[in-house]
């Protein structure tokens, strides 16, 4: 039997109609499935459409009623995931008054929803290393609005503290890869790393930061 995990921010599961089948089925509850099967072995890539079917409740041909094939669920997995996140970052970033909280609160904000077993977030951070080329494109197309959104807040920042940025677009780049891919390690470590794992990446990034701020003054 199947634990019941609650449906991600903005996907809402359809509640049950009796025993067996549901008559009716939506994008947002194929989606649910999929995230309910998915686990610290588990990616997107390695589950089947009869899987998620049978989760979901439904005949495996209903599951085409909704997406073409499981590449078109994993990247409508992965969007959402994306959203999830960056809005979840993005609060975090709101209530921080300096690029110094910024950073910290961001980095703590991530390890916190890794640790909490989000596998929204898990599914961005292990199907851009595992998955298709359809999985792998949406994960770039994710990162990419991360690094937007953190490029405009770097622009931000500096225009308050007087200065600017060398090239903030590839300073947002180079953060946001940096922090997926200590992610990805992260979730192979043991959590009692992650306060040494936020401090290095606070150093790394404040690097980034101080670097880019010496070359627009050159």
């Amino acid at each position: 039997m199947s634990v019941s995990t609650p449906a991600p921010a903005g996907v809402e599961a359809a509640a049950p109609d009796g025993p067996g089948r549901k008559p009716t089925i939506t994008r947002d509850d194929l989606i649910a499935a999929a995230l309910r099967l998915l686990g610290p072995h588990r990616s997107v890539s390695t589950l089947s459409l009869r899987e998620i079917a049978r989760e979901a409740g439904i005949a495996p041909n209903s599951f085409y009623r909704q997406f073409h094939d499981m590449d078109e669920l994993a990247v409508a997995l992965i969007d959402v995931a994306g959203e999830s996140l960056r809005r979840i970052i993005g609060d975090a970033r709101k209530r921080a008054v300096s690029g110094r909280s910024i950073v910290r609160g961001s980095l703590e904000i991530f390890m916190e929803r890794l640790r909490a077993d989000d596998k929204l977030l898990h599914a961005l951070l292990r199907e851009g290393t595992v998955g298709s080329d359809a999985y792998k494109r949406a994960v770039d197309r994710q990162l990419h609005f991360f690094a937007e959104e953190l490029q405009a807040d770097l622009v931000r920042i500096a225009a308050a503290q007087g200065s600017r940025f060398h090239r903030p677009d590839l300073v947002a780049r180079a953060i946001t890869r940096l922090v997926f891919a200590m992610g990805g390690t992260a979730l192979d470590s043991p959590p009692a790393q992650d306060e040494v794992l936020v401090e290095e990446l606070a150093q790394m990034i404040r690097m980034l930061l101080r670097g880019a701020q010496a070359l627009s003054r050159e």
